[in-house]
């Protein structure tokens, strides 16, 4: 038994170099802590309550090899209204899947399995190159509420979008998404870029803040004229959660990485 030990020990993978994120964190006075013995870090800005989470580990969807970045955080967007804006190359290869894996029969057939981003490309509206104007060259962009999707990628976020040209013009895959009221920006990182860290990171500031001065917009549009779009955005979906300081819930807090 020991000497299989040994072996299993000399044989398993070197154990991952936090060093560069933890000097990052630090840079940045950022809250740092590894989770799942090792398998990934995760890292808030100090004090309470946090707008924002970046996680770093192993990649939770298919379209992105080894390791990620995740940064979550809430925008006080209605639970139902879904927004999903990536890159071009990861859209065509995601709608090839689709086409390849869930026809059959001349029927739409979307498993459960699949990843929720693809699903959302077979079943919600999607813009139009004019309509991404210059983003049309290295993102698509799909919604429930195509109106919002507009507004929401309308400046500044179409500026912060476009500072991440150089960082997606290899083809490399980069999502937004909003669902349940939450905003997810995924990205793959096999090792820590503290200049990709950066680009990303104020990308999603800025869609997180575009996201939740839509939320108030929207809001007070209920308020004023009762006809605005009243079954996508319901008066009850709308709360104080969209100000700028709603913590990240609790369910984010006790399951990092998954």
């Amino acid at each position: 038994m020991l000497e299989t030990l040994r072996r299993w020990w000399k044989n398993s993978p070197p154990l991952t170099d936090f060093g560069p994120i933890q000097a990052w964190a630090a840079a940045h006075k950022l809250q740092y802590r590894t989770v799942r013995e090792g398998d990934g870090c995760m890292l808030e800005p100090t004090g309470a309550p946090p707008a924002w989470r970046i996680e770093w580990g192993h990649s939770q969807r298919s379209f992105i090899e080894g390791r990620e970045l995740r940064i979550i955080g809430e925008v006080g967007t209605p639970r139902d209204l879904v927004a999903l804006v990536l890159t071009r190359p990861l859209m065509q290869s995601l709608e090839k899947q689709v086409f390849d894996q869930y026809i059959e029969d001349v029927k739409t057939r979307l498993d459960s399995q699949a990843p929720p981003e693809m699903r959302w490309l077979v079943l919600y509206s999607k813009l139009s190159s004019a309509e991404l104007g210059p983003l049309r060259e290295h993102f698509g962009a799909v919604g429930s509420l195509k109106s919002w999707v507009l507004q929401w990628l309308t400046q500044p976020l179409q500026q912060a979008l476009a500072s991440s040209f150089p960082a997606v013009a290899a083809g490399a895959p980069m999502l937004l998404s909003i669902s349940r009221g939450r905003l997810t920006l995924r990205a793959p990182m096999a090792a820590v870029n503290a200049e990709q860290l950066a680009i990303w990171l104020g990308v999603f500031e800025q869609a997180q803040r575009e996201a939740r001065r839509l939320s108030r917009e929207w809001a007070d549009s209920m308020e004023a004229n009762q006809n605005t779009e009243p079954a996508a955005w319901p008066r009850s979906a709308i709360s104080d959660e969209a100000d700028l300081g709603t913590p990240v819930p609790a369910s984010l807090a006790e399951k990092p990485l998954s």
